[in-house]
């Protein structure tokens, strides 16, 4: 029976590498012991191997970009957040100063945690509220 390797190139191409076709040939060789790098050589039992080894592998990597995603997500969040308390974004040194302020996070803004980005966002919104409750209004009369 012809094998169909539509499963075997699906993972391939959701696998980080710049060279695809020198980790297909080391992964066949690393499942068949070095015994071939063809394919078509693999036996259904090292195919299946093979392919499950790299749906773990890619699993994940998902699961990793994820994480990234998340954490980009909340790091722009909050330095929208610090941009609207009128520190100036573009200023990495400025940003970092802030951040290292024990009131703050005390830690610098790029060794954040998610949680602690997630802390940051509501010190931040808190801090914007506590300046429009302060503003004057009697000026508006």
């Amino acid at each position: 029976m012809k094998r169909n390797y539509a499963r075997f190139y699906t993972l391939l191409n959701r696998m980080p590498t710049s060279d695809k076709e020198e980790l297909k040939v080391e992964l066949v060789r690393q499942y068949t012991n070095g015994r071939t790098t063809s394919l078509k050589e693999l036996t259904d039992k090292e195919y299946d191997a093979m392919c499950d080894g790299m749906q773990r592998q890619v699993g994940g990597y998902k699961a990793r970009e994820i994480a990234r995603e998340e954490l980009r997500r909340k790091r722009s969040a909050a330095l929208h957040l610090l941009q609207k308390n009128g520190i100036d974004t573009t200023d990495w040194n400025r940003v970092n100063a802030y951040c290292k302020n024990p009131r703050i996070s005390g830690k610098e803004f790029g060794k954040l945690t998610v949680e602690e980005l997630e802390l940051l966002c509501i010190k931040l919104r808190l801090i914007m509220r506590k300046n429009d409750k302060n503003k004057n209004y009697s000026q508006l009369n």
